[in-house]
């Protein structure tokens, strides 16, 4: 089973670079992707379901702005859009597909970047994600929880640790919810094949960034401890330029 992640800034602009070209040569079982930034029907999907996938959006109440969708050649038992707290599913951020006896979340976490207001509101989102990922385990223990958390969790996963000690994203605070999340159950997937590479999966559109792979990680899959044994491998696409982050894919024997 491979699943791949992708925060797609836009998916009919991801589309417009060759996103589906690419899909057609990399196949994949289950694609989650983040900030759509459109509704389904606005998308033209003939072309996956040519390709087999069964889909399932969550799209934000504001148009053009965030939204989660995932895309399966399996079909799902259960699908759940989002969390239950109208705060953040009127942003679209969270889409649960049940597959047998384990359970897909396709996530994107809020962004800090625009100041005091929305930096509260990630950390808030941070504290009440647990509380909900706590819960879900009591019914549904196999979980694996993808998406853009817009954390860097360890100097390891940025370019420059030190330019950005005080950045969204790289805060103290995030970071030390990322360890708490990682001893809380949950296995970082790309950790725990590869505990010392050094690869990212986002980078600024400014000059020379991308090409110089001065990059953040940011786009995470998480498996319960239950499931670690089942990871065969992950690992980056950093080469498929179709958005500022890039594919990131695990395979799985489940």
């Amino acid at each position: 089973m491979r699943i791949l992640t992708y925060n797609v800034n836009g998916i009919r602009s991801a589309i417009s670079k060759g996103l589906l070209e690419w899909l057609a040569e990399n196949p994949t079982d289950i694609l989650c992707f983040q900030e759509v930034k459109a509704t389904e029907d606005v998308v033209s999907l003939t072309a996956f379901e040519e390709l087999g996938y069964h889909y399932h959006w969550h799209s934000a109440v504001k148009k053009g702005y965030s939204g989660v969708a995932t895309f399966s050649k399996i079909k799902p038992d259960k699908v759940v859009l989002g969390c239950g707290i109208q705060e953040y599913d009127c942003e679209g951020r969270i889409l649960r597909t049940d597959f047998g006896d384990w359970t897909l979340l396709n996530c994107y976490f809020p962004s800090g970047t625009t100041g005091e207001v929305r930096q509260a509101v990630k950390m808030r989102f941070l504290d009440d994600f647990t509380r909900f990922i706590d819960d879900l385990r009591q019914s549904r223990p196999k979980l694996i929880v993808v998406g853009d958390y817009n954390i860097a969790h360890t100097e390891r996963d940025i370019h420059d640790p030190v330019r950005n000690k005080n950045t969204t994203g790289f805060l103290p605070e995030e970071r030390a919810w990322m360890t708490q999340w990682f001893s809380n159950g949950f296995v970082d997937a790309f950790r725990y094949k590869h505990p010392t590479e050094v690869e990212y999966s986002w980078w600024s559109y400014r000059a020379g960034m991308r090409s110089s792979n001065r990059g953040w990680r940011i786009d995470y899959v998480s498996v319960t401890e239950n499931l670690k044994n089942a990871v065969a491998d992950a690992g980056h696409h950093r080469f498929a330029v179709h958005s500022d982050h890039c594919p990131v894919w695990v395979e799985l024997n489940v």
